[in-house]
């Protein structure tokens, strides 16, 4: 899995309503937190609504790219959260985008600067790099009260 200090591979995916996404262009608007997941894999369907809560930020963009298919992941956004952007990286496609980021396990969760330089990059559920993910995105993460591993193996 790529690490932090690593550039990120450029790459362009269809999000779920179609519309081709770029890196690069994303990058140009400012940094971009990346989760790449499976919706049969419990430890994304516990990340992925956290992840959700921040989508509001105007100083981070949250984008989610889903090993599924179309309609898998539609209902997966309906159930645990749908508000951020959602590309599709499909097994017919051999799974370009998530092998490019060398990724071997799920969620896998990379923060990349505008310089398209890595500087987070997380594997599985981490309680410390979200709380860290949450103030650079300065929006609120996990709520008073909640009970929250610390980490979580993918």
């Amino acid at each position: 899995m790529l690490e932090a200090g690593a550039r990120a591979p450029d790459f362009t995916l269809k999000e779920t309503s179609g519309v081709p996404w770029t890196l690069r262009e994303a990058l140009a608007r400012g940094p971009v937190l990346l989760t790449i997941y499976k919706i049969s894999c419990p430890v994304c369907q516990g990340t992925l609504p956290f992840l959700d809560r921040i989508t509001k930020s105007e100083s981070l963009q949250v984008v989610a790219i889903s090993q599924d298919d179309e309609s898998g992941t539609a209902q997966f956004r309906e159930k645990f959260g749908g508000s951020m952007t959602t590309l599709l990286d499909p097994e017919e496609d051999g799974y370009r985008v998530s092998n490019a980021f060398g990724i071997t396990h799920v969620p896998s969760i990379f923060l990349i600067e505008p310089d398209g330089l890595i500087s987070l990059a997380v594997s599985g559920f981490s309680k410390s790099d979200l709380e860290s993910i949450a103030r650079r995105a300065a929006q609120p993460i996990f709520r008073e009260g909640e009970k929250v591993k610390q980490w979580v193996p993918g």
